[in-house]
């Protein structure tokens, strides 16, 4: 298992110096036309530390100052989507400028030309993206479960996954999220993962923990563990502080809610994985939902959008999951297309709704392409007795 570890980070490692070397190989070739000198050690050093921003915010987080290191982790987010479309958008610029030269015309001619080109389109595809990232849309699905519930015959449940509250998106993402699902009047908010960013830290130090408290639901509001929660190491104390502003996260444990529905949340999948922040397992579906009355609406949260079979067999009538982004900028739903049964959207599989959501928040750069930031609504109606 290590040495698969080793190979597998040795491969992205190299993949990685790869294509920033392209990336690089293009500026350089540019900034020699504009100034008429060869790139120099100081741009190869600026550029490289660019390109390792955010591997040096990560893994100098201790002894860098805090605000250097915020900066890094920040210019490092949006350099991802620089690398994403820059491999995209370069090989199309190389090709022209390829045939322009061969058509006889003067380099110093068609570089600058391509450049701007090249900076423009890029500049388009982040503005696009920023406003996809930051103007939440409210998605609405009409659920019908054929299961009495104790009193109303219609819910309004809010939810929002992937928050990814951290250096990037803060207490003004917040204020979107807490006015929107406000307005809807709720009678219950889930929050299916990954609601931190990793490091708890941002969270703690700009009080985001008191803005978030200010969700208001009839029947409250419970929450459970993503990947990133994992990873950033820090499960019980984020756990202690979600308690302290009213949010249950529920770990491998099932609530009664309005008398009869059954709200049941899972641990993610790194805890049976052994991954960083992980080990230790988790319950199966039947483990988790043993001694709960199946006659009555189940609602499962599940932050990753696997073992919907499980869930069907299980007796659960509506999962609720994030985790894909809907891979947050294109071409990256291609990539969770495959990889789940249903990376975003509506799904209905026997009685069994499922339901996933792309993310209210967004993980390295605020940019969405192909996807958007949103928030779910769900209108569901139970049976009468």
């Amino acid at each position: 298992m290590k040495l698969r570890f080793a190979l597998t980070i040795a491969f992205f490692l190299g993949l990685f110096l790869l294509i920033n070397g392209f990336i690089g190989w293009n500026a350089s070739v540019l900034w020699r036309v504009a100034t008429g000198q060869p790139a120099g050690w100081l741009f190869w050093l600026v550029f490289w530390i660019v390109a390792f921003s955010y591997v040096l915010a990560r893994l100098g987080g201790r002894w860098l100052p805090g605000p250097f290191a915020r900066l890094l982790k920040v210019i490092g987010s949006y350099w991802f989507a620089v690398v994403i479309y820059g491999l995209l958008l370069l090989p199309v610029a190389d090709l022209a400028a390829w045939l322009l030269a061969l058509g006889g015309v003067a380099r110093s001619d068609y570089v600058p030309a391509l450049g701007a080109v090249f900076g423009a389109a890029l500049v388009l595809i982040l503005l696009i993206g920023s406003r996809n990232a930051w103007s939440p849309v409210v998605r609405r699905y009409e659920l019908a479960v054929d299961k009495p519930a104790d009193g109303r015959r219609e819910w309004t449940i809010a939810v929002a996954s992937d928050l990814h509250l951290g250096n990037t998106v803060g207490n003004r993402h917040i204020g979107r999220l807490v006015e929107r699902i406000n307005a809807m009047q709720p009678d219950l908010i889930l929050l299916p993962g990954d609601v931190i960013d990793d490091s708890i830290e941002p969270f703690v130090r700009n009080n985001m923990a008191e803005r978030l408290g200010r969700l208001k639901a009839r029947l409250g509001v419970y929450a459970v563990l993503g990947n990133h929660e994992y990873f950033g190491g820090h499960i019980d104390e984020y756990v202690k502080r979600m308690q302290a502003i009213g949010i249950t996260v529920l770990r491998d444990e099932h609530a009664i809610v309005g008398g009869a529905v059954t709200v049941a949340g899972r641990k993610d999948r790194v805890a049976e994985q052994g991954g960083p922040g992980g080990g230790g397992g988790r319950l199966s579906h039947e483990a988790l939902l043993a001694g709960v009355d199946r006659t009555k609406p189940l609602i499962l949260m599940d932050h990753q959008p696997t073992g919907l079979d499980l869930a069907l067999a299980a007796g659960v009538d509506i999962v609720l999951s994030g985790h894909t982004h809907r891979g947050q900028m294109a071409p990256g739903h291609l990539i969770t297309r495959r990889l789940f049964e249903i990376d975003w959207g509506y799904l209905r599989k026997g009685s069994l709704h499922a339901v996933v959501s792309s993310g209210f928040g967004s993980w390295g750069p605020p940019i969405r392409l192909g996807s958007r930031s949103e928030i779910i609504r769900l209108n569901v109606t139970f049976a009468g007795k």
